[in-house]
């Protein structure tokens, strides 16, 4: 967790631990001049009411606007809305990838339901009480666009009159050859599926073995350390069998065998070695004995920086990717991510083989836990950016609901995201059900499959030639 996002936490909790001071002073008042019978049925109420719509983290406020800074030159045009449907003030501008910036003002009933834009036969949601600048993605709508066709509205909110729409042109990245960097075992099937699925030239490399958090291996009769040994040795499998049911072949996955939370810790001291938080674990070689080729750490296992990123320049000159996919760094928040594309571009600069373009993408969010919003099978509209973010283009390829039934498959067979929910997230989601109008899907209950299973998958784009 970077430290911007433990400043949000922090001032969160803070005004949390404020809201319910003042709470139980009004209760304490109401029972003393009510009567007492009311502060337990007041206490129900009120728990109710938060998890219905306060249970939320959303670390700013609902009325900023997004700030979005796109490169120079990037193609844009004025379009209004008329009887429901955009109009184009000039013909359609060449690309695929199309943002439309426009403003948003929830209704009085956008402040308890989640307002969203209907795009066509498309939805994205926004944050209850949203008023502000927001960018909704029209990705794959071109020809609707092109002849005045594709209506748009606003439920449980109000949209400007006229707005901004944003045209990028990219190639086509899945005819290139893709490597997909994954901290973690399931992060290249949440950003990725749909491209990797589609290129025939793909490899996925896998940083971590994903062994922390396994309590849920202890009903096993497992101690702690066991536990974690078992989670990662689950999940290094995952990460070179998963990648098949998306055409892309063992012998193009590698699993690095490097332990988690401890890169950020590895990069600031590059020759000494972190072993396992939990499992004991100090050798990466324990889950490497699957990979296609040998690598500069299998010669003695040490879990350090500098093999990481000698790991990580032997698989750029084996696979010779033209493309790399990456967290963003500025955009997604967890420590491994940070430090998996710090390493990755380490390892760019000492190899000899030069890819040409960076795709980053982002599975959390440092402001919003629920981005992407809305329910599965809807559009991905770009994510907050109270503060600007380097001026990259983005890319954001559709895809087609067969392929989003198989990259929700692909999830389901991730040991990490399987298990049913806890009682208390039951409970909530069936409050929400009732009283917000959200829903999830019937393909899994982890919310991944609610936010990664959706019309688009969105990447930025860093040209690395320039």
């Amino acid at each position: 967790m970077t430290a911007r996002k433990q400043q949000l936490l922090k001032a969160h909790r803070r005004s949390k631990r404020w809201f319910l001071v003042a709470f139980l002073i009004a209760l304490l008042a109401t029972g003393f001049w009510l009567g007492w019978w009311l502060v337990p049925v007041l206490l129900v109420l009120a728990w109710v009411a938060h998890e219905a719509w306060f249970a939320d983290h959303l670390f700013y406020r609902a009325t900023d606007d997004y700030h979005y800074h796109f490169p120079v030159g990037t193609a844009r045009q004025a379009v209004s809305f008329d009887a429901g449907v955009v109009r184009l003030s000039e013909p359609l501008a060449e690309g695929e990838t199309l943002l439309l910036e426009l403003e948003v003002k929830a209704s009085w009933l956008g402040r308890w339901r989640d307002p969203y834009v209907e795009a066509g036969d498309d939805r994205q949601d926004f944050e209850r009480g949203v008023r502000g600048r927001r960018f909704v993605n029209l990705s794959g709508q071109a020809a609707a666009l092109a002849q005045s066709a594709l209506a748009l509205r606003g439920r449980h909110c109000t949209l400007s009159a006229a707005g901004t729409l944003w045209i990028m042109a990219n190639p086509d990245y899945a005819r290139q050859r893709v490597m997909v960097i994954a901290p973690h075992a399931d992060d290249a099937e949440l950003a990725a599926f749909g491209l990797y699925s589609r290129s025939e030239e793909a490899s996925i490399v896998t940083l971590t073995q994903g062994e922390i958090e396994a309590d849920d291996f202890q009903r096993l009769g497992l101690d702690k350390a066991q536990a974690a040994r078992l989670k990662g040795r689950l999940r290094s499998w995952d990460s070179l069998t998963i990648p098949l049911w998306g055409g892309v072949p063992a012998a193009r996955c590698v699993q690095l065998g490097y332990y988690c939370l401890q890169l950020p810790a590895m990069a600031e001291a590059p020759d000494t070695a972190f072993g396992s938080r939990e499992s004991g674990e100090n050798d990466v070689r324990s889950v490497r004995r699957h990979n296609p080729l040998r690598l500069p750490g299998d010669v003695d296992g040490a879990p350090t920086w500098t093999h990481l990123v000698a790991d990580l320049q032997a698989l750029l000159e084996h696979f010779r990717p033209e493309v790399v996919v990456t967290p963003h760094p500025e955009l997604d928040p967890h420590s491994d991510h940070v430090a998996s594309t710090r390493a990755v571009l380490e390892a760019i600069a000492a190899s000899s083989w030069k890819p040409a373009t960076l795709l980053m993408y982002a599975n959390h969010l440092h402001d919003n836990d629920r981005w992407p919003m809305g329910p599965a099978g809807s559009g991905i509209a770009l994510p907050p950016a109270i503060e600007p973010l380097p001026a990259d283009r983005l890319w954001s390829p559709v895809l087609s609901p067969d392929v989003q039934l198989d990259k929700a498959m692909a999830l389901a067979m991730e040991h990490d995201l399987q298990g049913a929910e806890g009682f208390k997230r039951h409970l909530r989601r069936l409050i929400q059900q009732v009283l917000a109008g959200r829903r999830w899907p019937a393909t899994g209950s982890n919310e991944f499959f609610r936010k990664a299973v959706r019309r688009h998958e969105l990447f930025w784009v860093r040209d690395l030639s320039d």
